[in-house]
């Protein structure tokens, strides 16, 4: 049996939170931190200024807050004095002055709930209007009233027992709220969807694996597509004036042997450009076609409007799993340049059309074949950053490669289907680093070298800062212009949660989660 229970424990008077807001909050109001990626554009910047090179040595812990089931990889939402925080099976309203819960919704996982390749984890939620919206691992959407924590409507976006789950913020837009799925590892077959803001009713959905009869189906070979994975499980971005959402796709399944899934997949290990009324693919750019190394490409698309070959144009760009730094064309998704950030043996290059030119002998094998990067290699999920002072690009870089290995797959439904498996290289040859790379070339201005490969996303502000998080429990500020590292913090955990920066009564705050602990830092 299933039950929510949400506690309230204070009276909240929060003012409407219309997507106008959300939409010119950069200029408008920058202390606050409305989406996912802090504006709609995936960039996660701040354009507050108070904290400087010349300050940030001055940082203390203005207060914590526990979270009490799951590792934090939780993206938090701020307004009117108040912060919202997710974890596996709760969201908080905090005070912001203190971080004392305002109310508590709770929703128990279900006994036979199944985490298929993948940690039980939530990073944050959306807002929109009255409501904060927050996806489950057991695949609903659910609506709950700002002021209250009480549910105002819930949507069951798919079953869980094949291996569907959802891990991701959803990404809220004008009327409509989005969502993608987990879950690639047991062979679903993924989507993204939209839903009704106000009543929960779906709007649209697009499938990232077409049937044969639809354009990409001749990309799959026999019935592969009916579980060829493609999950959308990390937030999209919204460019308002093209009304476009881009989304990042997963990885095919089975990961690691295409024998069965012969051609380039579609539209995994891509970007998808889809009108946000209909759901109409406007485009698509693949950057691994017919991965066999599970370097899915669910990353947060990252718009940028910048001048390349003498023109201004409208880009996006996207440090890839597969080590390649890209810039495309957001408007068509032209290929317009790439380049490599991290050590790389699988291709000698992308060509004129950004379609990787192989090196032989690069697939997994039974024998076993070492490649660089592993499988979570290059970067992740974690949410890169771009800085519009700068004109840079910050990643959390990992330098690990693995030996792949090729096993038989047999689809069977709610199990895990990856036909092989990696053997990572030895702890001491794997490293990491903060990279800051240039928007429109990806060549690397300057890096922060880090022990081991991180899992911390980055933030840039407009003070001239960039913010993240080593394993080894260090979460650092750095100078954004050369990387010079600034101030540090041991928060005693794994550093993997998503930095964000924020006004508390006119101050320039920054939160990120660390283990199971949100801390917030001022000066």
């Amino acid at each position: 049996m299933r039950f929510a229970i949400a506690t309230l424990t204070v009276t909240l008077a929060i003012a409407q939170v219309p997507f106008e807001r959300i939409r010119d909050a950069a200029t408008k109001e920058p202390g606050s931190w409305l989406t996912y990626s802090g504006n709609l554009q995936g960039h996660r910047h701040s354009p507050l200024t108070e904290l400087t090179p010349a300050n940030v040595a001055n940082l203390r812990v203005k207060w914590a807050y526990q979270v009490r089931d799951g590792r934090g990889q939780t993206s938090p939402l701020v307004a009117d004095g108040v912060m919202y925080v997710t974890s596996p099976h709760r969201v908080a309203a905090l005070d912001l002055r203190t971080g004392r819960e305002l109310w508590v919704w709770e929703r128990p996982i279900p006994r036979d709930y199944q985490s298929i390749g993948f940690g039980r984890v939530n990073r944050g939620p959306a807002i929109l209007d009255d409501k904060l919206y927050v996806a489950t691992l057991d695949c609903y959407l659910i609506a709950l009233d700002l002021k209250s924590g009480q549910e105002r409507w819930s949507v069951k976006v798919e079953d869980y027992k094949p291996g569907y789950s959802m891990t991701l913020a959803p990404l809220a837009i004008k009327g409509k709220v989005l969502v993608g799925v987990s879950g690639g590892e047991a062979g679903i077959r993924g989507f993204v969807d939209a839903y009704d803001s106000a009543t929960g009713k779906q709007a649209w959905r697009f499938h990232t694996i077409p049937q044969p009869h639809e354009k990409g189906g001749e990309t799959w070979s026999g019935e592969s597509w009916k579980y060829g994975a493609g999950s959308t499980w990390v937030t999209g971005s919204y460019d308002p004036e093209l009304n476009l959402v881009y989304w990042g796709v997963g990885n095919p399944g089975p990961d690691w042997n295409g024998d069965n899934r012969q051609g380039d997949n579609l539209y995994t290990c891509s970007f998808i450009a889809l009108e946000a009324d209909t759901g109409k693919l406007r485009w698509h750019f693949q950057f691994t076609p017919h991965d066999t190394h599970d370097w899915d490409s669910a990353h947060v698309p990252v718009l940028v409007d910048a001048e390349v070959r003498g023109r201004m144009r409208k880009l996006i760009v996207n440090p890839n799993r597969n080590a390649f730094y890209y810039v495309l064309d957001r408007t068509n998704g032209e290929f317009l340049g790439a380049m490599q950030y991290v050590k790389q043996t699988w291709a000698k290059g992308l060509d004129d059309k950004g379609r990787p030119i192989l090196v032989p002998g690069m697939d997994p094998s039974e024998e076993g074949v070492l490649v660089y990067p592993n499988l979570n290699g290059a970067t992740v999920w974690a949410s890169p950053s771009y800085s519009p002072k700068t004109g840079l690009v910050y990643v959390s870089a990992r330098e690990v490669g693995a030996t792949y290995f090729k096993r038989e797959a047999e689809f069977k439904p709610g199990t895990f289907f990856a036909g092989g498996g990696e053997q990572r290289i030895p702890n001491d040859q794997q490293w990491g680093a903060v990279r800051a790379l240039d928007a429109t070339t990806g060549k690397m201005a300057w890096e922060y070298r880090l022990v081991s490969p991180p899992w911390s996303s980055v933030l840039s502000t407009a003070g001239g800062l960039v913010f993240s998080g080593a394993n080894e429990g260090n979460i650092f500020a750095l100078d954004a212009k050369n990387g010079k590292p600034l101030w540090n913090f041991h928060s005693g955990g794994p550093v993997t949660g998503n930095p964000i920066s924020f006004h508390i009564e006119g101050k320039q705050h920054v939160a990120i989660a660390s283990d199971r602990v949100l801390y917030v830092f001022g000066l």
